[in-house]
């Protein structure tokens, strides 16, 4: 059949968006650029935000109703491009050109779990092969020296190319800073917003990160001037978002996907992980009591549309592990091993898929490195 642009827009004026309720032709999403050569059709879909939540559900509703009542044979799929009306937030200036992703690990509100969560995720990544960097931004609360075993370390300076830079402690294949290498780990930290947003600068600006595959920011709990800082001074890849499955944890973390979606911090949020989703014994691995509540988590991530990456159960391994500095994520045969190993794998998928909606020129390679022999 011959396929002509009126066509093309008839079937897509079955399609809502669901922000407004209107079809996308009467919302006037769609951009007068449509091309048409042979069976192959292509145009863009106009959102008002480059992160609107919506983006990937219409794409997918668009090409399915132009199959669905033009012909199964038009080649559209992967062919429809998006765009917004806002400008993309300004990136920062390039403070670390050599790392080529920065993920947020943030959560609504403490005890959650989210620096456990950073800590084996970092080493999860690093256990697959790739360069990976983590930041205890925790300034006032920094427990990431614990979880590593690493309390007593002191990083050196060292110059490099006439700056004298802080050099990162390794342990486990990842590279790591905290204010708490810096500090008395028995001594409160009592500063002004002004002073830890400095301290966190100089943690990632006069550090020798080197060249990383994936730099994880572990971030303070709730909405501060520190996640500003953050997007501010850094060009963030996207956000994670740390949760428990009961109400209280959620009502917060609604607050959280929410702060990195505003117009003022505008950063992609990559997926939602429900840490303690249930309670297993180790000696009866196949039983599961769910003690904060069945999958809320799950339903948050599917009510605010964003992906689930993953659900971490309560094992006493995780704690005595914390505690011992050796991160269970180490430990890639236990439960907990392999629920970190397949949160790493898919928090790798949603930055590749961010990585594929960017202009060709932005777009970052990745690839695993094999480890060192010990």
């Amino acid at each position: 059949m011959t396929l002509y642009p009126k066509l093309i827009l008839e079937a897509l004026s079955k399609v809502r968006y669901p922000g407004s309720g209107k079809n996308l032709v009467e919302a006037g999403m769609i951009e007068d650029d449509m091309r048409i050569e042979g069976n192959k059709v292509s145009f863009s879909i106009l959102f008002e935000k480059p992160n609107d939540p919506f983006i990937k559900s219409v794409v997918k509703a668009a090409e399915t109703a132009i199959l669905t009542f033009v012909s199964p044979d038009v080649d559209i799929k992967g062919n429809i491009q998006v765009k917004s009306r806002q400008l993309q937030r300004p990136e920062p200036e390039k403070l670390l050109p050599q790392v080529k992703n920065i993920i947020a690990v943030s959560s609504g509100k403490g005890g959650v779990g989210k620096s456990t969560v950073a800590a084996n995720l970092a080493v999860a990544l690093a256990q697959q092969g790739y360069r990976v960097g983590l930041l205890d931004a925790d300034i006032f609360g920094p427990s990431v020296p614990k979880m590593f075993g690493m309390e007593e370390a002191r990083p050196m300076l060292e110059r490099i190319e006439g700056r004298d830079l802080i050099v990162p402690e390794e342990k486990y294949g990842v590279k790591i800073l905290s204010i708490g290498f810096f500090v008395n780990k028995e001594s409160a930290i009592v500063w002004r917003g002004g002073m830890a947003s400095n301290a966190l600068k100089q943690l990632i600006g006069d550090a020798a990160w080197g060249e990383l595959d994936y730099f994880l920011i572990d971030l303070p709990p709730g909405t501060s001037d520190i996640h500003l800082t953050l997007v501010q001074t850094l060009a963030v890849t996207g956000a994670i978002v740390v949760s428990t499955p009961q109400e209280v944890a959620l009502a917060d973390a609604r607050k959280g996907v929410d702060m990195f979606t505003n117009d003022k911090v505008n950063v992609p949020v990559l997926g939602l992980i429900e840490n303690m989703a249930w309670f297993t014994p180790a000696e009866l691995p196949q039983n599961r009591y769910y003690i904060f509540g069945k999958e809320g988590g799950k339903r948050l991530a599917e009510e605010m549309n964003i992906p689930l990456l993953g659900q971490i159960p309560i094992v006493q391994s995780i704690c005595e592990g914390g505690d011992n500095g050796v991160p269970v994520a180490l430990n890639g045969d236990s439960i907990t091993g392999q629920a970190f190993r397949e949160v790493a794998e898919r928090v790798v998928q949603a930055v590749d898929e961010r990585n594929r909606n960017l202009d060709p020129t932005e777009r970052v390679h990745v690839e695993k490195k094999p480890l060192p022999k010990k």
